[in-house]
């Protein structure tokens, strides 16, 4: 976590620079929903600021439904994006094809921007994560686990965003993770239906992270862009004819790097 000492300007309450400081990394996405803050006495330490203090803070917090209590006595960070919301629409997925198309439609341009922004404003510390979560999607492709892929895949993509440190983005896929990780299950659970698949994915995913790593945002942008229309595509081929014995013709993917992304027909 990204805490540090708290130094108030003139005539401004310790208390009231504590609370600001730990309000903006909810706000930019640094302290993730449902994620539990330090121990009191460790937070302090961390702050270099007053037991008493910090106390008044973590109250004010609380007060405006930022902090709640969690596990052991710990306060955690409310999802202040309400994600209950999502909860009809990820029960529709399971039911109704046209409803995760729409989803993938939302996606389309979520994640163009955040792939943008996040070549242009991603840390070094973000671009590590990437890495991490990166790495760790690409370990799974091929073991044809649909559930363990679509959470790896969308922890990717949540990593992204909040890579973009766009506010605003930041809040809205958090808020709709639940909504995110059904719609990525239900596609791999048709994609993977075909074996061939399974390479496009890895290269898309590589383009997108090796343009974001490039810093550039514009390919990054077309990357993500081409994997989603891809995805879009390829369920709405695939909802026509759920046999997975028919053949169908695949668009190929060319996009890797600083090359620019395109869908080769």
């Amino acid at each position: 976590m990204s805490f540090h000492r708290v130094q108030p300007p003139p005539r401004v309450r310790l208390s009231d620079a504590i609370s600001e400081q730990l309000e903006q990394l909810i706000v930019d996405g640094t302290l993730r929903p449902g994620e539990l803050l330090p121990a009191e006495r460790n937070l302090s330490k961390r702050l270099d600021v007053s037991r008493p203090s910090l106390r008044e803070a973590l109250l004010k917090l609380e007060a405006r439904g930022l902090l709640r209590a969690g596990r052991g006595g710990s306060l955690a960070v409310t999802d202040v994006s309400a994600p209950t919301i999502t909860d009809p629409l990820v029960h529709l997925l399971h039911r109704h094809p046209k409803a995760a198309q729409d989803v993938q439609e939302v996606r389309y341009g979520l994640e163009a921007m955040a792939a943008y922004y996040a070549a242009i404003n991603a840390t070094r510390a973000d671009l590590n994560k990437l890495r991490r979560t990166f790495n760790a999607m690409q370990k799974q492709l091929g073991k044809h686990d649909a559930l363990a892929d679509a959470g790896a895949d969308t922890e990717f993509h949540m990593t992204i965003a909040e890579a973009s440190k766009n506010v605003a983005l930041v809040h809205i896929v958090h808020g709709i993770f639940d909504l995110l990780r059904t719609s990525s299950y239900l596609a791999r659970d048709l994609l993977y239906r075909q074996q061939e698949n399974i390479p496009i994915l890895h290269e898309q995913h590589a383009a997108i992270f090796d343009a974001i790593v490039a810093r550039d945002p514009e390919t990054a942008r077309s990357a993500a862009q081409l994997h989603f229309a891809f995805v879009q595509a390829s369920l709405r081929e695939m909802s026509q004819n759920r046999s997975p014995n028919v053949a169908h013709k695949r668009p190929r993917v060319l996009a890797r790097g600083k090359r620019r992304a395109r869908v080769l027909r």
